[in-house]
């Protein structure tokens, strides 16, 4: 598995063999990783550690975990949130669901199973930290050096995948044939810069642009991609 190091994980519950036990192998995984083992303790930790993801115990004396669900959810939207509970009860899922809890798991449960659904959630609400991104039909990987297009990933030279990762991340903005050489070439280039006009022609074949809809000419300006 690729190192998580900038991935923020807070482990809550109160029982300490758990805690430990996840904490171990979670950074193993290379998530940075700190523990609460009541729900006070986890509201203090969630503000100060500013975690991606929670893995929240349900049953905890005092506060329960429900209740610091939904105070965590009030204050930070984006946050996921993975209930424990030992309780395999609909009416407990559907609880923890509707405060916004974006995932469930009923103990007992396999580290193997937590991580993928650790993963999942990051997939889902945080791919730029697994260095992917999405953007309209385009999937971008920094780690595989590797743009999916519909689906299907691309067959591009270092240069043609620095050209159109910046096109597409500059979705909506024009970009002129100087600012591509900058960037993409850098500021020591000179050549001429009709090498970005060859480069946008290998491009929009791969694409299949034959009426340049996906990567746009503007005339005397420069190009520009266009997303939904």
């Amino acid at each position: 598995m690729e190192p998580m190091h900038r991935i923020r994980v807070l482990l809550v519950d109160d029982e300490p063999h758990i805690l430990q036990f996840l904490e171990l192998g979670l950074q193993n995984e290379g998530f940075e990783v700190h523990t609460a083992s009541n729900g006070a303790s986890a509201i203090v930790e969630a503000i100060s550690f500013e975690p991606h993801v929670i893995v929240l115990d349900v049953m905890m004396p005092g506060m329960d975990g429900l209740a610091v669900c939904k105070q965590l959810k009030e204050e930070n939207r984006d946050v996921a949130i993975i209930m424990l509970t030992a309780k395999d009860e609909i009416e407990d899922r559907v609880k923890g669901l509707m405060i916004g809890a974006d995932d469930y798991m009923v103990k007992p449960f396999s580290f193997e199973e937590l991580l993928a659904r650790i993963q999942a959630r990051l997939r889902n609400q945080f791919p730029s930290l697994l260095g992917e991104i999405r953007l309209g039909p385009f999937t971008i990987d920094d780690r595989k050096t590797e743009i999916v297009y519909h689906g299907e990933a691309l067959e591009l030279s270092p240069t043609e995948y620095k050209l159109l990762k910046l096109l597409v991340t500059k979705h909506g903005s024009v970009m002129s044939k100087s600012n591509i050489l900058n960037i993409v070439w850098d500021y020591d280039f000179g050549g001429e810069d009709n090498i970005v006009e060859v480069y946008i022609r290998s491009l929009r074949e791969k694409l299949g642009d034959k009426e340049h809809r996906v990567i746009r000419t503007l005339r005397g300006a420069g190009y520009r991609v266009d997303l939904p």
